[in-house]
């Protein structure tokens, strides 16, 4: 039997996809090439994403982690100059985010959150995997479980695709949960809620950093100025986009 390119790369993946500890990563033998010609993201094969400089359990309940979402690491890490900051990440999918910012600061107290119980749950496998004791993970509709809590920076990924894009049937987004990808009102309703409702969570002075579409910045910022924020701004990723917009609450 001659195998084509994708039937040999499954091939290559099977030894690292069988070996993972603690994973239930096996692909069905007959299945692996046919998933592959799909199109399937090779992070839903492996069951395994690097982001900043974490390895991540994923599976097909979340997003795959980006590397243009590491900006709001990056911009997080910046802004907050605190040993022990309160931190807030809503919609936390794989706990890409949160983990990410836990390592990176010791003395940070995390909590991730999101509505999809299956995304909790992978959440606290990886923040099990990384062994750091400084990250929640909890269910929670965006703020509805949070009530009487403060935090010194909240960020979120939350989903910004137009339902109708037509990005939603190119590469790996096809094979992504839509209910983490897709927002109401051109996008923007899962970015209002958060905007509007971030202040009663924030202590004086905090920061709210929010991921969005790489054309939804000039807009953003309007919502942060609208919900009382100053010193709005956005910042580019490696492609040049305006990719994270911020804002402090008042001090």
């Amino acid at each position: 039997m001659v195998l084509d390119g994708l039937e040999l790369l499954a091939v290559e993946l099977r030894p690292l996809v069988v070996g993972v500890r603690g994973v239930e990563l096996e692909l069905e033998p007959r299945r692996g090439p046919l998933l592959l010609a799909g199109g399937e993201p090779i992070a839903y094969l492996t069951g395994l994403q690097d982001f900043w400089s974490l390895s991540l359990e994923v599976n097909t309940s979340t997003l795959i982690p980006r590397p243009e979402t590491e900006l709001l690491v990056e911009t997080s890490l910046e802004l907050i100059d605190l040993q022990d900051a309160r931190v807030l990440d809503l919609g936390t999918g794989t706990g890409a985010v949160a983990l990410a910012l836990a390592k990176e600061r010791p003395g940070w107290e995390v909590l991730a959150v999101d509505v999809v119980l299956e995304a909790v749950a992978l959440a606290e496998r990886n923040r099990c995997r990384h062994g750091l004791d400084n990250v929640s993970v909890m269910e929670s509709n965006w703020f509805a479980g949070l009530a009487g809590r403060r935090f010194d920076l909240i960020v979120s990924n939350p989903p910004y695709i137009e339902p109708d894009d037509p990005h939603l049937l190119q590469g790996d987004v096809r094979f992504e949960p839509r209910s983490a990808l897709v927002a109401k009102n051109r996008g923007f309703s899962a970015l209002e809620t958060i905007a509007s409702g971030a202040s009663a969570y924030l202590k004086a002075g905090g920061w709210l950093l929010l991921e969005h579409g790489f054309d939804q910045a000039k807009t953003v910022r309007a919502l942060l100025r609208a919900s009382g924020f100053v010193e709005v701004a956005s910042r580019r990723d490696n492609q040049g986009h305006e990719r994270v917009s911020h804002g402090r609450k008042p001090g």
